[in-house]
């Protein structure tokens, strides 16, 4: 998977609190866009944005964005509380001129056996691979790939060497992740 590339332009859908949104700002040096409903999630996020980077209020269904406006578009697991993922992916494809990135909380993994329907996960969608196939059957995509990371969720020293052990290619880590690119 290619990542993006300084001066490129990146939205982050369903960016919640901005983590990921910043750090694609930082790290990769590109324009970020971060998109959520929750205003008071976007509230913690605006003070903490580095240069170039804005936060907006809306949601994944009917993003409020030109055809093409984005190189890239990033989503990380928060279509599993989009009402309408199938229109939020569309969405997503619509705003992007080269690649995307959708990830996706895994059934198959760990992570569903041990949070499943508690806590923070109360209501979300999990998937399995070939849902995330389906989702993106029939779209503008090309190049499709798909990973998967985060296979063993506790945060202990044994669990962060046996990650970088794993293949991401088994997909059976909590967080599956389509990347490809845009026909």
């Amino acid at each position: 998977m290619l990542g993006p590339r300084p001066g490129e332009t990146l939205l982050d859908i369903g960016c919640g609190t901005g983590y990921f949104t910043r750090r694609f700002a930082r790290e990769a040096g590109v324009r970020a866009t971060g998109l959520d409903p929750d205003e008071r999630w976007l509230a913690y996020a605006r003070p903490r944005a580095p240069a170039g980077t804005t936060y907006l209020t809306g949601v994944a269904e009917t993003l409020p964005f030109p055809d093409r406006s984005f190189d890239r578009t990033v989503s990380v697991t928060a279509l599993c509380f989009v009402p309408d993922e199938r229109r939020a992916v569309t969405e997503m494809l619509r705003v992007t001129r080269k690649r995307f990135a959708l990830g996706l909380l895994n059934r198959n993994s760990l992570l569903y056996r041990q949070k499943a329907g508690r806590g923070a996960y109360a209501g979300t969608r999990w998937h399995i691979a070939q849902e995330l196939r389906d989702l993106l059957k029939g779209l503008p995509v090309r190049d499709l790939e798909l990973k998967s990371a985060v296979f063993l969720p506790d945060a202990n020293v044994f669990s962060r060497v046996l990650e970088t052990l794993t293949p991401n290619g088994w997909l059976r880590g909590a967080l599956l992740v389509a990347a490809g690119n845009v026909a």
